[in-house]
């Protein structure tokens, strides 16, 4: 299996949406650049009493040349709620009296990824990531914290025949807003893929973040994804994921199409 079939594989392992949806691959060296759309919709009472249900749609720009993969995701989101949940955060204050609705521009998201080791009939495939959310999201709506969060991560993916297994490992610095304290948080997956024929793959992951502050929870999800290649230039992913955590949702479904110049 090469190295871009083990990677499509695992096209779309995700914590979120945007989070790894359709991980980096190695490029040709003259450049490729993918744009990307979809939706993701998450409900949970997180602990409390109330649902929050979050919808988010994100626009993402990719360019990949030789070793490095650049991305910028650009959503738009709406939170259902008691105005006390960030979205991949979780909690992190008391519950307000009512359940309200807000919504507006996301927190902006750029990500540059290396392909530190490329691979092998037997090899691994690693990859290094930094990334920034940029705190762009109303913090007074409840849709971000209106601060920036920094995060180093590595991915790591082994392809065996048809399955494919991969993990990361990564530490997030959390910016803390006005009254409010949110601890550095280590964070991990681990899951494994199977491609079903050339076009078509699915598989499960298992995410995993501490809590992001003393009164919050961890994270633990499972999400069940499935991808298609429909041709040289158009791709889609469809997934669900069930919560184990106050820290996460109760359950989530998403879906993102890729295309690629």
């Amino acid at each position: 299996m090469n190295n871009k079939m083990v990677k499509s594989v695992i096209a779309g392992a995700v914590g979120t949406l945007v989070a790894v949806a359709f991980p980096a691959a190695q490029a040709a060296d003259s450049g490729q650049l993918s744009l990307s759309t979809g939706f993701d919709y998450s409900s949970g009472k997180y602990g409390g009493a109330t649902n929050t249900d979050i919808l988010y749609i994100p626009v993402i720009a990719k360019y990949e040349t030789g070793p490095w993969s650049l991305k910028l995701t650009v959503p738009y989101i709406r939170v259902t709620g008691p105005g006390n949940v960030v979205k991949d955060i979780g909690p992190i204050k008391g519950a307000g009296a009512t359940r309200t609705t807000e919504s507006g521009p996301g927190d902006v998201v750029a990500a540059a990824t290396f392909n530190a080791l490329a691979g092998g009939p037997s090899d691994p495939i690693v990859d290094l990531t930094a990334k920034v959310k940029f705190g762009t999201a109303d913090e007074n709506k409840g849709l971000g914290t209106g601060k920036n969060d920094y995060a180093a991560q590595v991915d790591v993916y082994q392809g065996i025949d048809r399955f494919t297994v991969f993990g990361t490992v990564g530490y997030k610095v959390l910016g803390s807003p006005a009254g409010i304290t949110l601890d550095n948080v280590f964070y991990g997956s681990l899951g494994g893929g199977y491609k079903l024929n050339p076009q078509t793959s699915g598989g499960l992951i298992m995410d995993l973040r501490q809590k992001a502050s003393a009164t919050g929870s961890p994270q633990r999800e499972l999400t069940a994804y499935l991808s298609h290649k429909y041709n040289k230039t158009w791709k889609a992913q469809g997934y669900v994921v069930k919560g184990f955590a106050d820290g996460s949702p109760d359950w989530e479904a998403g879906a993102v199409a890729v295309y690629s110049f």
